[in-house]
């Protein structure tokens, strides 16, 4: 049996059909053996006719589509173009119209016959991403990634290389070659290797004037010019391969099946290149310009733009009647660009066009995908990786989504929709950003060049019913006793943090915290983006302002800090200490504001107090360690630990006293905590809440206001 190498390219313009003619040939002219050149570059339609200057009058579809019961030599005859010099081409059609029509199950069935006529078969997959080319790569024994020594190539060929492992193709199977390496250039091997986090397997050299003369005759150079360094690096190159037994160990090795009928369902296709030859990304989605139905969105949101002024409708939206009229009058354009269409096969029912219809509608209004994602109350969490890579959590566990962008464009066009009602903006710039929605929810948002697969969006998700500490208690969060000392805690005044890692909850229970606030208190609320929930009518909101266009304007966490020390607040709470407005905020504790709320990234009480002392000496006031952990341990009273555990359930893990100093450490004192015993059938975790025994100090302090405390709430049971 013989070998499929299938040929990729990094990017478009690296020089991947080339290379794959030439690979073929030296095969052939080294070892004698009649090789098979297969054309499945639908993105170029025709470069190997020109590269081998041959012009066959028969194609790969054609092949796919004959009716052939077994694929033997004869059978093949009439489809091989034959060369004298020992190989046979089949090429690609010389029209796009007609390379839809290939049948992927043909072209399965004639691949695995090839390998038995042919030792050696090499295709050139363009980019990698169509059906067609998965299907070559299934087949394959070896997969070549052609690259060049260029930074932004590189950062294509990352991308590439990993998508193909996210295909579950083995990695062995998967090699680089370095096209166009010259030893003078500034990127070295070592360079590219840690830009691609992958060893090259060959360089090929640059030879610039033999690969143009070979091009103008249309013969390839490897034929016409053996002598040639770069011709006898492809002679090196495919007797390392025969030497090594490469091909025949990569053949044991299993490959990943169903990636092509998947991408021909529009599970796995053609992600935006944004560049000469598609780009070339392998990645995951339902709709990609490929498909049929974003072809058709993507051509009903052009002729929006022809004849509906977008971002002027979009710039006066204030309230929900001019929303409302906004939105009849797109459908209506909408509409009418569906009726010069023929969408009797792409939606033969009336749910089909509707629902095509508000696919667009939200595209171009709204949120996009994200609007149905955002209306499911299991969805919690939102996090796009890319526009065809959408995942959510629900019930706490993270799971990919069905729902698709049907571009970058598309959204980017999101993305200015959320943070320009702001003031806030995300370009080159300033690649990032964070903001909320409408309801509160909130987003952080960061675009290339940071995000190397594009535009990435995380919606952390508002809850639309404010979350109450019976809710908590219902939600296995803690027990009823332990919501109740939390209240009392809350209204004596005691300076509390709550502490946990991204994603265990802290802010929902900051906001339970912050309702048990007596009413007649004034609160002022401290924020980076407004997301607490307070019930109460005396309470000031406070939102942090990032630096305006010409770099400056900024207003941080530790100016409005300080501006509400003066604004005669009862209640100071801040969304997150995460920098020096931790000292601002120990200093507000200690300086008459008891009843102080915030929140710190730590995953115990213990590395809390650690925490709180890192943050305070980040504003620079160069105080001595001992100094801090005194001012942390007279301001902090309690420390109230907010987990999420391995099965995706957030609990209240540990409630803790902070006692105060012994020598020089910080002491503090578990009051409850929570015990895990196990998992049951589903792999839930079982455990318990329970009370150590400590009866905190602050007790007393508590009954002496008037406060009843059971003691037997603290007895271990």
């Amino acid at each position: 049996m013989g070998h499929i190498i299938a040929v990729v390219g990094g990017k478009g313009g690296v020089g991947k059909s080339v290379f794959a003619a030439n690979l073929a040939i030296a095969y052939q002219m080294n070892f004698k053996q009649r090789s098979l050149i297969l054309d499945l570059d639908f993105q170029s339609l025709g470069d190997q006719n020109i590269i081998l200057g041959m012009n066959p009058a028969k194609n790969i579809v054609d092949v796919t589509k004959a009716q052939v019961g077994t694929w033997d030599p004869k059978a093949m005859t009439p489809f091989l173009a034959n060369s004298p010099q020992g190989f046979s081409f089949i090429g690609a059609p010389r029209e796009a119209a007609l390379a839809k029509d290939i049948d992927l199950d043909g072209l399965g069935k004639f691949l695995k016959a090839a390998v038995g006529i042919f030792p050696w078969v090499v295709i050139d997959c363009g980019n990698g991403t169509d059906p067609h080319a998965l299907k070559a790569m299934e087949q394959a024994s070896l997969i070549f990634v052609v690259t060049t020594p260029d930074v932004i190539v590189l950062n294509q060929t990352r991308r590439i290389l990993g998508k193909v492992q996210e295909l579950l193709f083995p990695q062995e199977m998967v090699q680089v070659v370095v096209n166009r390496y010259s030893p003078n250039n500034v990127i070295n091997p070592q360079i590219i290797q840690k830009s691609i986090n992958k060893a090259p397997y060959f360089a090929i050299p640059e030879d610039a004037a033999t690969c143009e003369n070979s091009l103008t005759k249309s013969q390839p150079f490897t034929m016409v010019n053996p002598g040639a360094a770069i011709s006898r690096a492809f002679s090196d190159l495919v007797r390392r391969m025969d030497q090594s037994k490469m091909l025949d160990q990569l053949a044991k090795l299993n490959k990943p099946t169903g990636v092509a009928q998947k991408a021909g369902s529009a599970a796995v296709v053609a992600a935006d290149g944004g560049g000469e030859s598609g780009g070339g990304l392998l990645a995951r989605s339902k709709s990609a310009p490929t498909d049929p139905w974003t072809s058709m969105k993507l051509r009903i949101h052009k002729a929006l733009i022809d004849v509906v002024d977008m971002k002027k409708m979009n710039a006066d939206v204030a309230d929900s009647k001019q929303r409302e009229v906004l939105r009849e009058k797109t459908q209506k354009a909408i509409l009418d660009v569906l009726a010069k269409e023929d969408v009797s096969t792409l939606c033969p029912t009336r749910e089909l066009r509707a629902q095509l219809v508000k696919e667009v509608l939200d595209e171009a209004l709204g949120l996009g995908p994200l609007e149905d994602l955002l209306a499911d109350d299991s969805v919690t969490e939102i996090m796009v990786n890319a526009r065809d890579q959408i995942y959510v959590e629900q019930g706490g566990k993270p799971g990919l989504s069905k729902v698709t962008f049907s571009s970058e464009q598309q959204m980017m066009n999101v993305i200015e929709r959320i943070v320009t009602p702001l003031g806030r903006r995300v370009d080159e710039k300033t690649p990032y950003v964070d903001a909320r929605l409408a309801d509160g929810s909130r987003v952080h948002v960061i675009i290339p060049p940071l995000a190397l697969r594009g535009p990435t969006i995380t919606i952390r998700k508002f809850p639309k019913k404010r979350i109450m500490a019976s809710d908590l208690v219902k939600f296995g969060s803690m027990t009823q006793e332990i919501a109740d000392f939390l209240r009392a805690c809350v209204e004596a005044k005691l300076n509390i943090v709550v502490s946990g890692g991204t994603g265990s909850g802290k802010t929902t229970l900051l906001n339970v915290l912050s309702n048990f606030i007596p009413a007649t208190e004034r609160i002022i609320t401290v924020e980076d983006a407004a997301e607490l929930q307070l019930g109460q009518e005396h309470v000031v909101r406070l939102e942090t302002r990032p630096k305006n266009i010409e770099g400056e304007g900024e207003v941080s966490i530790r100016d409005l800090i300080k501006c509400c020390l003066r604004m005669r607040p009862d209640r100071i709470v801040v969304g997150e200490c995460r920098g020096g407005e931790a000292l601002d905020m120990l200093q507000a504790m200690n300086t008459g504001h008891s009843g102080s709320l915030t929140t710190v990234h730590a995953n115990n009480p213990r590395e809390c107090i650690g925490r709180l002392e890192t943050l305070v000496m980040m504003a620079g006031m160069g105080l001595p360690l001992k100094a801090i952990r005194e001012t942390v341990a007279s301001a902090v009273n309690l420390i109230i630990q907010q987990s999420r555990l391995t099965d995706g359930t957030r609990k209240v893990t540990y409630v803790s006293e902070v006692l105060g100093m012994q020598g020089e450490t910080v002491t503090i004192q578990d009051i409850f905590i929570y015990k895990q015993e196990g998992l049951d059938k589903n792999r839930k975790i079982i455990g318990r809440f329970v009370p150590t025994g400590f009866i905190p100090k602050f007790v007393e302090e508590m009954e002496a206001k008037g406060m009843k405390i059971s003691r037997g709430l603290f007895a271990v049971k």
